[in-house]
């Protein structure tokens, strides 16, 4: 009878211990890990130490500023990274059966677009996934993809990222750049505009849509702001000058009070969005025929554009 070699002081040390080990990598400090895993700071320091003990070796160096790994802790977390790993796709292969997703996928979705095209997807998605529910997280694009590839989410929804080895991308569709204006700007009542007919200095963008629009460094060419497409309506409808918006947000946005939208002439300008999920999901299956009914969504929104059919591994 083969017996475990595994010391009984590793034996008590928990997942949940290690993923406080974790998350205090990821954070670079205790107490910004503990607010994260909703647990004291005395209480994660002494967990912390625990799986110290039973490894026999400290993990991090304390005393600086930042928290960061010892030599030998950087190849130990590298191993506690695979151990999480592992026991999230046991989990994950538990709950896959008959029903799509093993019952629930978790959504990761940009805030600059959820509002705007979950109404068009609750509907539908339980008609093509009987019994599986639909879990949505937003948030920014790189924390998303970040959470995606920690095992948190099961897919995410978001423009294109540099490739990460892992994680199985399917292009979905294009949505067009609008411009948004205050009801009393020159240019108000026209149907379309093209950018040379405006003063960059005027714009107030969203981060996301600064590097494919204007050349705006923030001062005399116009004003980035990292804020929700509501909050950016009231600060052109305050301000005046326009914005660049997705035009999936047209009838949300076209209804707000002192505020008009027009098409870009010339050059289409827009986003791309795309579906991502883990490589080795046990719901592969089940994620393309997701992306199938995303991309069946798209071609019924006016101005959106459906992209490549195929599938690609970043």
């Amino acid at each position: 009878m083969q017996h475990s070699m595994i010391s009984m002081t590793l034996a008590a040390v928990s997942l949940r211990d290690l993923a406080l080990v974790q998350a205090v990598q990821r954070h670079g400090s205790f107490n910004r890990a503990a607010r994260a895993m909703h647990i004291s700071p005395s209480g994660l320091s002494h967990q912390v130490q625990k799986v110290e003990l039973a490894l026999g070796t400290p993990l991090f160096e304390r005393g600086g500023r930042r928290i960061v790994p010892t030599a030998g802790g950087q190849r130990l977390l590298q191993q506690i990274d695979a151990v999480l790993a592992s026991a999230e796709h046991l989990q994950q292969l538990a709950r896959a059966g008959d029903v799509a997703f093993g019952g629930e996928l978790r959504l990761g979705v940009p805030a600059s677009l959820g509002p705007y095209l979950l109404p068009h997807l609750i509907a539908p998605f339980p008609q093509h996934f009987p019994g599986a529910r639909l879990d949505i997280s937003e948030g920014k694009p790189r924390g998303l993809l970040r959470r995606l590839q920690e095992g948190e989410l099961d897919a995410v929804l978001a423009p294109p990222a540099p490739a990460v080895s892992g994680i199985a991308v399917r292009p979905l569709f294009s949505e067009p750049w609008q411009l948004m204006l205050r009801a009393d700007h020159p240019l108000a009542g026209k149907s379309s505009i093209a950018l040379a007919q405006l003063d960059p200095a005027e714009a107030t963008l969203m981060a996301e849509s600064h590097a494919d629009g204007l050349a705006c460094d923030g001062s005399e060419h116009g004003h980035v702001q990292d804020v929700s497409l509501e909050s950016l309506a009231a600060l052109v409808s305050l301000r005046g000058g326009y914005a660049l918006v997705p035009a999936l947000a047209h009838e949300r946005l076209a209804s707000m009070p002192n505020i008009v939208l027009a098409g870009l002439k010339g050059q289409a300008s827009g986003r791309e969005i795309a579906l991502y999920w883990r490589d080795a999901s046990p719901w592969h299956d089940d994620l393309q025929a997701f992306a199938e009914l995303l991309r069946k969504l798209a071609r019924q929104r006016p101005g959106l554009r459906v992209m490549g059919a195929k599938p690609k591994t970043a």
